[in-house]
């Protein structure tokens, strides 16, 4: 791992003005600077904020990197986090990644240094070593509603499989037999879980998940709307498409209209995360919801308790499913028949 006197060597400076350049200090000259900045991403150097999120006084303070502010999942997240947070008397700093890896380790490098007792991050990537580095220095960190593989830090998450198969089994209810999914980025957790439960809860039902089925969008809103136009634009359309998150449903709303079609006449919707918003569509959007204040209050306690030397318990909280009227449900509920067995022969 690269020191700061490995940075000052490659840019050939001191540390004194490698120390400056990193702490943002004006009286450092613009050549200097970018060439500190240059030695900075060829070496990997990452340790400084890391090493100085270790120490013993505390400050009352938490971080919190969520991956999209503009999400209203993340807004109504971050709002339980504050409220919990400032109940067990802690303030919150929060910084927006924008789905962005390098926004995120942006801002978990500036709330390091900022002192922060703990960290609380939905990360937008599986691949960030800043996150692995300051789990291993001994940073107080828990990972909401998304996760890192290898990262040994408690995960507070709801578990969105039961509720998927609930949604197929509702689907195949009311008649579809052609279902799409606008899959989140495949290096979220997240991502990749939803296609995951999505694809075996077809197979329950003896349905497969064609790839021209599977569109791969970035959980916002415009790739919901490209994705939905692939579809639309199949020689065999799906007759449900399935947003995996709440934005990318949106999207797909929009293009259904710019075509001058109709939900669920001519192409069903549903959504994973459900929104206030969804109730006020036309048709209102049948949603898998997730207990968002429930995850930001778990989480927060989670933290608390491995800043103050208790130990922070990972925490697994059910997703439901909420039908509303996008998939051309009837008054009445259709009743679901039995899972088929695949055939082995």
């Amino acid at each position: 791992m690269a020191s700061i006197k490995d940075v000052a060597a490659e840019a050939g400076v001191s540390v004194a003005t490698v120390s400056r350049v990193l702490n943002d200090h004006p009286s450092v000259s613009a050549d200097a600077r970018t060439r500190v900045l240059a030695a900075v991403e060829t070496l990997g150097y990452r340790p400084n904020a890391v090493a100085r999120s270790l120490r013993t006084d505390q400050t009352h303070t938490l971080g919190l990197v969520i991956s999209d502010v503009m999400n209203p999942y993340f807004t109504e997240l971050a709002r339980s986090v504050e409220e919990e947070a400032r109940a067990l008397g802690y303030s919150v700093i929060i910084g927006n990644a924008d789905e962005r890896p390098d926004l995120q380790d942006h801002h978990v490098r500036t709330l390091l240094d900022r002192r922060i007792d703990g960290l609380l991050v939905s990360p937008t990537d599986g691949g960030s070593p800043l996150m692995l580095d300051a789990a291993r220095a001994g940073t107080p960190m828990v990972f909401v509603d998304r996760w890192i593989p290898g990262v040994d830090v408690p995960v507070v998450r709801a578990d969105g499989r039961s509720a998927v198969r609930d949604l197929v089994a509702h689907l195949h209810g009311l008649g579809h037999r052609r279902l799409a999914i606008i899959a989140g980025p495949a290096a979220t957790t997240t991502g990749q879980e939803r296609v995951e439960a999505f694809r075996e809860a077809l197979g329950a039902y003896g349905l497969d998940l064609p790839d021209a089925y599977i569109g791969q969008g970035d959980f916002q809103a415009e790739s919901g709307r490209l994705v939905t136009e692939g579809f639309l634009d199949l020689a065999e359309p799906p007759e449900v498409v399935f947003a995996a998150d709440n934005l990318m449903a949106l999207g797909a709303l929009d293009a259904v209209r710019a075509r001058g079609l109709r939900v669920p006449d001519d192409l069903a919707l549903a959504a994973f995360d459900d929104i206030r918003w969804f109730v006020h569509t036309d048709p209102p959007i049948t949603a898998i919801a997730q207990p968002t204040g429930e995850l930001g209050r778990a989480a927060v306690r989670a933290l608390v308790d491995r800043i103050e030397g208790r130990p922070g318990e990972s925490v697994t909280l059910p997703a439901r499913l909420v039908v509303r009227r996008s998939c051309g449900e009837n008054p009445t509920p259709v009743q679901n028949p039995t899972p088929v067995q695949r055939s082995t022969t």
